[in-house]
């Protein structure tokens, strides 16, 4: 009878208890694999497609808050800038139904696409289509698929930010290009249309834009440029912050608050949640079992091995916990991924770094709340034990 035997032996004596242990481990990684699979994605997100060389200019209020459009050219004469387009956040759903919202920009065509040709791309003739067509509209992939758009129909977008002189906050848009993104995995759940159709039909915030990217000669000299795009609108009526597009990213994901700090205060809630209630049931169960370690060490049995076996139940309970809530949020996670939401955060999965931290929390976890009950076994005299009612 080998210890391991007397470990799960032990551990499964009162099967209700430990099934009920274990889903409240199993919870826990549940949480953990879910929310920390989601935010790897999102910091994902943000380094997908990101040129080093490609710094945005926004608002220093706030990027919510617009630029005049002629601050593009101001910024497109600044030394070391090679290229220069804008984009304009359009708040974009399709129809009437304003929970089908999606990514939606209205851009200069021509320079957006040729700044960002290494995210956006289109099939042959889409481009020039785009570049010419007053209405036209470039969707990605994954939301063409979601809708069932296709190329040479006209859809009715709508906008919770803008609308129309006659009050209608609805723009007929023709689908010119479907494009897709540099790999697989890219998001491609936005579509991009033309800002002059947005500007000449919207009756406030004209000849203003959301941001201005820029291209610089080479990411040496991002620094200096930055600093010269933020001292040339200094003291104006709309400042500037100029920033790498990696840091923008970061930002845009920020407003919907700390999601670092706030996955960790989650997690670390339902920790320490369960780790005070398999410590005080393990504590508990070594005390129900009093008499039977002292006859254990009666037989023969060394302290180190009592404190081995106890030790090992709770490593045992703690890894069948976590490796099941593991595994259920992998599958989450790759059912997520199919869905809507995943054609938003680009592909979500459980990823080996992840999978090993939990693992590696699910024996800390064993360790923790299994050493103060083992050194108790270890440290019970025989005399005691047998003596204790």
């Amino acid at each position: 009878m080998n210890d391991l035997y007397l470990i799960w032996m032990n551990l499964f004596r009162k099967p209700l208890r430990t099934v009920l242990l274990i889903v409240s481990i199993f919870i826990a990684f549940l949480i953990f694999g879910l929310l920390v699979g989601v935010n790897v994605a999102l910091n994902r997100a943000t380094e997908t497609g990101s040129a080093s060389n490609r710094m945005v200019v926004a608002n220093k209020i706030n990027f919510t808050e617009p630029l005049p459009i002629a601050y593009l050219n101001r910024v497109s004469a600044i030394p070391g800038v090679v290229g220069a387009t804008h984009q304009s956040w359009f708040g974009a759903f399709f129809r009437d139904s304003a929970q089908s919202r999606f990514v939606g920009f209205a851009v200069e065509p021509e320079s957006y696409t040729a700044i960002f040709a290494d995210q956006i791309k289109l099939g042959p003739g889409e481009r020039e289509a785009f570049i010419r067509e007053r209405t036209g509209v470039i969707v990605g992939r994954s939301l063409a698929n979601q809708y069932g758009w296709q190329v040479g129909q006209t859809l009715p977008i709508s906008s919770d930010i803008y609308f129309r002189p006659d009050g209608s906050r609805s723009w007929d848009m023709k689908v010119v290009g479907i494009f897709d993104g540099a790999k697989p995995t890219d998001p491609t759940n936005a579509l991009y249309f033309n800002y002059d159709y947005l500007n000449e039909t919207r009756p406030f915030g004209r000849d203003t834009v959301g941001t201005i990217t820029v291209l610089t000669a080479s990411p040496d000299i991002n620094d200096q440029v930055a600093k010269a795009i933020d001292a040339t609108f200094a003291n104006s009526p709309f400042e500037t912050s100029t920033v790498d597009e990696k840091t923008f990213s970061r930002a845009f994901l920020k407003q919907a608050g700390d999601l670092n700090f706030i996955i960790t205060m989650v997690v670390a809630a339902a920790f320490a949640a369960i780790l005070m209630i398999v410590g005080t049931t393990l504590v508990s169960a070594v005390r129900e079992r009093t008499k039977e370690i002292g006859v254990m060490k009666t037989l023969g049995f060394p302290g180190h091995r009592v404190l081995r076996m106890v030790l090992g139940e709770s490593l045992l309970l703690s890894g069948l916990g976590g490796l099941l809530g593991l595994g259920v949020a992998a599958v989450a996670l790759n059912g997520l991924s199919r869905s809507p939401i995943g054609e938003t955060f680009g592909a979500l999965s459980m990823t080996a770094p992840v999978a090993a931290a939990g693992m590696g929390l699910a024996l800390l976890l064993g360790l923790v709340t299994g050493l103060a009950p083992a050194l108790s076994a270890l440290r019970m005299n025989i005399i005691d034990a047998l003596g204790r009612r």
